[in-house]
């Protein structure tokens, strides 16, 4: 798969995951909510996430979504799955960054986007011949992490 934006090999890193099964609107509220964060920032969210300790606030799709403790906190989850995909996808990033030398430390999550993958078609055999459709949605995600600028003594 190619990625929908193009960045700078020299200051940047990228990685991608293609077909995962998780929900789609999961990994698209996890992504919008972390996309411009610093990288160990979000990796330390993403673990308190996993832990149930902090909620991912869900902004798109939050029908009949509970609110959740906090000053000023509304409609929100804790979507243990696809933070642990997300997550995993981060540090491999991580690990193609200090590959090519960048410093991991400064890392920006410039760009981090889940898109709707295959659908696997299935189905459940219902009484009287009758069928439901069981399918499953996969996801792609795709992350790109840049070097963040110096300030040069400014």
């Amino acid at each position: 798969m190619r990625y929908s934006k193009e960045s700078d090999p020299d200051t940047s890193a990228r990685a991608q995951l293609t077909e995962v099964d998780i929900s789609p609107k999961h990994s698209v509220e996890i992504c919008s909510h972390i996309r411009g964060w610093n990288l160990q920032d979000a990796k330390d969210y993403l673990e308190r996430v996993i832990k149930k300790e902090t909620p991912v606030p869900f902004k798109k799709y939050k029908r009949k979504v509970n609110h959740r403790k906090g000053k000023g906190f509304g409609p929100g989850r804790y979507p243990v799955k696809a933070a642990k995909v997300i997550l995993k996808l981060l540090e491999d990033c991580e690990n193609n960054a200090e590959y090519s030398g960048l410093n991991t430390d400064e890392m920006l999550i410039d760009h981090l986007v889940s898109h709707r993958g295959r659908i696997v078609r299935g189905w459940m055999p219902r009484a009287h011949g009758r069928a439901t459709d069981w399918d499953k949605h996969t996801v792609n995600i795709e992350v790109i992490l840049v070097e963040k600028e110096g300030d040069n003594g400014q």
